[in-house]
C-alpha cells in the first residue's frame, strides 16, 4: 500500500477496524471502546474479556520510520527494566511494533490517573527523582535514529514551512518574519551563554499531561517524541507562572533530580530558548497536520487572524524573556 493510501486509511480508522486489528493480534475484545486524547496518532482504550483494558496506539503514516519507533520502544523497555514507572509497549509474538494491513501499531497496558498538581512540591520532588533516573539511563547510550531537539528543526524549519505554505496572513507576514528573526537570535544567544552542554536521550515531550498520578504512584506515558537534547528539556515544562512561582517549583524538581544525577546549572540559560522553539514548533505542527480533518475540528481557531496576532505577541514576549537572567537555584 502506498503512503497516501495508508494515510487515508489512518484518517478513516473506524471502531470495527480497531477491534478487528486487536483480535487479529490475539486479544479478545469485549466491546468497550474509548478514544483517548491524541491527535498526532490515534489512541484507543479497548476492553478485554476477563482482563484489564489495553491501549492501542496506531501510528500516523510517514511521521516516524520503523527504526525510530523501535528505538522509542527499546528506550521505554530499558527504563522499565530499571523499575522506572514508564508504560512500555507489550511484546506480542516477539515484537512490540505490529503491522496490520495499512496500520502500524503498538499495544500498551492501561494505566489510569490524573495530571500532577504543580503546586504540590512533594510531588514535584518525586517527579524530579524519576526524571533523574530516566536521564541516568538516557546517558548510557545514544539514539541512532531519533532526531535531536535543535534550532534547525524546531526553529528554522518551522518558520520556513509556515511561510512557504502561506499559513501566515498577509497582514501578519512582516511582523512574523521580523519577530521570528529576533527569536532565533535570542535562542542562539541563550545557547551561547549556556556553553557546551551535554546531550542525552530524553523523554522529549515531558509535560504534565504525560504523567499520570494515581494516589502515590506515578506513571510516565507517551515517549512518542523521545529525542536527543539537554536534560533541562524534560524539566522546564513543569515550570509555570511568573519567576517567583517558577523558582520553588524548580527547587523542588531539582532536589529530587540531584539525589540521582548531577544537574548542570548552565542549562538554566536554555529554559526560555527551548520554550521559544516549542512555540514555533507547535504552530508548524498544526500547519503540517491541517489537512487532517481531526485537526480542523479540534483547532478551529488555528487559521484565524486572532491566532496569528496572539502567536506573534507570544514570540515577542519570549524575545524579552530570553534577555533576562536565567532562573537561579535557591538550594544547592
Amino acid at each position: 500500500m502506498t503512503r497516501d493510501a495508508a494515510t487515508l486509511a489512518f484518517a478513516d480508522l473506524r471502531p470495527e477496524d480497531i477491534v478487528a486489528t486487536l483480535e487479529g493480534l490475539g486479544f479478545e475484545c469485549d466491546g468497550r471502546f474509548l478514544a483517548l486524547n491524541s491527535y498526532e496518532n490515534r489512541v484507543y482504550q479497548i476492553g478485554i474479556e476477563g482482563d484489564r483494558p489495553v491501549v492501542a496506539k496506531f501510528y500516523r503514516p510517514g511521521r516516524w520510520s520503523n527504526d525510530c519507533i523501535r528505538e522509542e520502544h527499546a528506550f521505554s523497555i530499558d527504563l522499565a527494566a530499571q523499575e522506572i514507572p514508564v508504560v512500555r509497549p507489550l511484546d506480542i509474538d516477539g515484537d512490540t511494533l505490529k503491522h496490520a494491513g495499512p496500520y502500524r501499531l503498538a499495544v500498551f497496558p492501561c494505566r489510569g490517573g490524573r495530571a500532577p498538581d504543580l503546586d504540590n512540591y512533594e510531588l514535584l520532588t518525586q517527579l524530579g527523582r524519576l526524571i533523574g533516573r530516566i536521564h541516568l539511563e538516557g546517558e548510557t547510550s545514544a539514539f541512532k535514529y531519533r532526531p535531536r531537539i535543535d534550532i534547525e528543526s524546531y526553529g528554522n524549519q518551522s518558520i520556513d514551512f509556515l511561510l512557504e505554505n502561506e499559513f501566515i496572513p498577509d497582514a501578519n507576514c512582516d511582523a512574523y518574519e521580523s519577530t521570528a528573526e529576533l527569536v532565533l537570535a535570542g535562542v542562539e544567544a541563550c545557547f551561547t551563554r549556556a556553553g557546551r552542554t551535554r546531550e542525552i536521550r530524553l523523554h522529549g515531550d515531558f509535560h504534565p499531561g504525560n504523567v499520570l498520578v494515581n494516589q502515590d504512584q506515578l506513571h510516565i506515558v507517551d515517549l512518542d517524541d523521545c529525542r536527543t537534547g539537554p536534560a533541562i528539556q524534560d524539566i522546564w515544562m513543569f515550570l509555570s507562572g511568573n519567576r517567583e512561582e517558577q523558582t520553588p517549583q524548580l527547587d523542588a524538581l531539582l532536589e529530587g533530580y540531584q539525589s540521582f544525577r548531577r544537574f548542570d546549572a548552565r542549562e538554566l540559560h536554555l529554559v526560555e530558548a527551548l520554550r521559544s522553539l516549542r512555540i514555533m514548533h507547535y504552530a508548524a505542527w498544526l500547519a503540517r497536520r491541517w489537512e487532517d480533518p481531526a485537526f480542523k475540528v479540534a483547532f478551529p481557531w488555528f487559521d484565524s487572524a486572532r491566532y496569528w496576532d496572539d502567536h506573534i505577541l507570544a514570540l515577542r514576549e519570549q524575545v524579552a524573556l530570553m534577555q533576562e537572567a536565567p532562573l537561579e537555584l535557591t538550594r544547592r
